[in-house]
Order: structure tokens, then sequence, then C-alpha cells
């Protein structure tokens, strides 16, 4: 018998990340690089635990292969526990063959076992691919203030791109009173972050339900929340302000990224009372050459840098020759960028390889169409052959060579 967790975290790793292309051909979008030297899933994982939260599930179904090994027995994040701790929740296969998560609550509703084995009072339901610091707990306490059946963490966006979000419309006690998936003409810019908190009874209670609802996609945002509001259940949008990241698109990431190195952005990494934890490889400190120039950015442990670095996000074990010159990109994990190759506005993926005076992407300004420009993608394990140009916003798939 597990012992009793008065709150259980559910954390939706599942997702394909289809939008992040070649990043997330191998890998679950939760498992992308991130920061320099973070994945995106350490933000709602330290979130957990610095909230207090050491009981934690982890859904995933998408090519789990290498979250499942980043994750291991989750001694980083704290969550190696005798009691609760990370497990890692896979869709299994029932008598009558497999069943695949079919949407958010149902994966949830597949996992209703784990979570009865802790017999908690407060599930929090998470997605595991936003950048965000939050205490979880200060959300419980509004949850249980004001009685909830459910609370939804909620951010305020800027009108033009409401109708990308959940958007809720609440009263002045912060009550909800309506709810729309992603409308087309949003009465609120009140956006849903993706983060619940439910009474445990009440959601078991509506995922049953939504269980036996033929036709339902079920899905919290299009199902579950919808029919909690209609049956007239309290339900609460708890304000969150700060930084916050969807980083569901290329250009989003890339963005998230350089938001680390840019002092106008409030997301503050080295922060000690809320560190984010990381599973990270043992490397020796970086070396900068004699030659090499680097300005505003950030350089992790392993690097070789005898080339140009200017606003860019260089993660562990990059090597960049002499003459090499990286602008306002993201180079991840064990990346080698050859002599006189030029990397501009672009993400180059894990182990890739820039031969010598090769080229990828471009300056905005430099271009004749300034709108034909986009960020460059070159997956992992990929080579660019020496002198070979790669366009603005071509993405160029893993483990090829051009």
């Amino acid at each position: 018998m597990a012992h009793k967790s008065n709150v259980v975290a559910m954390l939706l790793a599942g997702g394909q990340g289809s939008r992040l292309g070649v990043l997330t051909k191998k890998i679950a979008k939760p498992a992308v690089p991130y920061g320099g030297n973070y994945r995106i899933i350490d933000f709602p994982l330290s979130n957990c635990v610095n909230s207090g939260i050491y009981t934690v599930g982890v859904l995933t179904q998408y090519q789990p292969l290498e979250l499942n090994d980043y994750l291991g027995n989750g001694q980083p994040w704290d969550l190696d526990r005798q009691n609760g701790g990370v497990h890692v929740l896979s869709p299994y296969e029932a008598i009558g063959g497999a069943e695949w998560y079919k949407g958010t609550a149902n994966a949830i509703y597949q996992n209703i076992n784990f979570i009865e084995k802790y017999d908690p009072e407060y599930v929090v339901v998470l997605s595991g691919d936003h950048i965000y610091k939050m205490n979880y707990a200060k959300m419980i306490d509004f949850h249980k203030k004001n009685d909830a059946a459910c609370t939804i963490a909620v951010l305020e966006v800027p009108w033009e791109e409401a109708s990308r979000f959940g958007i809720l419309a609440t009263d002045e006690n912060d009550k909800i009173y309506e709810f729309a998936e992603k409308p087309a003409e949003p009465k609120s810019n009140k956006a849903s972050m993706g983060v619940y908190v439910f009474s445990w009874d009440k959601l078991k209670h509506y995922l049953i339900q939504d269980e036996n609802t033929e036709g339902s996609s079920n899905d919290f945002g299009k199902n579950i929340i919808p029919t909690m509001l209609d049956a007239g259940e309290r339900m609460f949008a708890f304000p969150f302000k700060g930084y916050w990241k969807d980083v569901g698109t290329i250009d989003s990431l890339w963005e998230a990224n350089l938001d680390i190195i840019n002092p106008n952005v409030d997301l503050d990494l080295s922060d000690p009372s809320w560190k984010i934890y990381s599973r990270n490889p043992v490397s020796p400190p970086h070396y900068i050459g004699k030659n090499a120039k680097v300005e505003n950015s950030s350089v992790s442990e392993g690097c070789e840098i005898e080339g140009n670095v200017d606003y860019s996000v260089i993660f562990s074990n990059v090597t960049i020759e002499e003459g090499a010159d990286v602008r306002y990109s993201v180079i991840m994990p064990g990346t080698v960028i050859k002599k006189g190759a030029k990397v501009y506005y672009s993400i180059v993926a894990e182990n890739a390889v820039v031969e010598e005076n090769a080229k990828i992407g471009e300056i905005p300004e430099l271009l004749e169409k300034p709108e034909e420009w986009g960020i460059a993608v070159i997956g992992s394990d990929a080579k660019i052959t020496a002198g070979k140009q790669i366009e603005p916003g071509v993405m160029i798939k893993s483990g090829e060579e051009v």
C-alpha cells in the first residue's frame, strides 16, 4: 500500500510536437533540449518539487525512450523516493489489445488506479511543454480557499493572440462563468495555461462520465472543463504573472532559448530560491581560445570555442572552430561547427556537423525579401557538407547529409 499523498501531480508529456518538425522526429517534445543545460520537462518537474509535490506521474506515449532515460529514477529533481517519487506511465496493454491515450482526459482516466494508490485530495494536471516558474502550492491554497472543484491557471495574453488559447471569462472574484476553446471572437484575454488543480473526487467522477460519453474527444479543454462548467461546479481562475512560453513552434522555441540571454526578460534561471533542476552530463569547463570572440551568449560546459559567437545559446560539448561565425542561434549538445562556417538565426540539433565554409540561415536585414525569412533548422546527427548553403526557413532531417 502506497503512503497517502495529499497532492498527486500528473504531467502530460505524450505530445508529438509535430510543429517542431525534425526536432521531435526521434524524441518527445518535453525532452527537447532548452536553455543550454535543460530540457523542457525540467520546468514542470522542478516546479513540483519546489512546490512540495513529490508524487508525480509522467504520462508518455510518443517516442518515450529518450524521455524515460532522461527521467531515470528522478534523482536530479529529488524525486527518487520510497514513497511517491516520479513514475513514468505509458499506455499499457489491457486485455483485448493496447489502448493508446486517446486524449488528455483519457490519459488520466487510464491511470485512475495509480492516483487512487495515493488517495489524494487534490490532483494537479500539467502539460510538459511550457517554460515557466510557478508555485503550485499557492494555487492549491487558492483552490481550497474557494472551495473549488477545479482551478485553472490563467495568464493575460495580448488580445490579438487570444484566439490561439482556451479563453476564460471570470467575475470579480475570479469565478469562471464561461470557457471557450480557441474562440474566433474572444470575450476575454485570460488564457488557460494548461495548469489545473482538481479536487480528486470531482475529477474522478467527470473522467468516468467522459469515458462513457460516446463521441467525446476525451480532452480537458474540449470536454471535461465545459462539462463541469455546465454542471454548475465551482470553478476558479488563478491569475499568474511572470514569464510563460508555449514552445510548440520553431519560432517560439528559438525565442524562448534566446530569452535566457535577454536582460529585459523576466526569466531568472539562477534564482537560488526557485532552482530549475536538470540531469547534466559531467563535462570539463568550457574553453574559449585566444582569437575567439564571444558576446552576449550563454556557453555550457565542455565547449571549445575558437570562433565568433554573438547572441547565441551554446549547449554542452559543442565545438566552434576558428573563423566560424555563429549569431542569434541555438546550438544543441555535441554539435561541431568547422572553420569558416556561418550559422545565422538557426537551431542546430544534437550532434550535427557543419563542415568548413558551409552557411546556414541568414541575417534577416540582409535579405532582399525579409518576409521570406525564417529560422533554419538542422536535425540531430545531420551533416552539412563543406561550402553548402542552407537557406533561411529550411529544415534538414535528422541524420541527413546535404
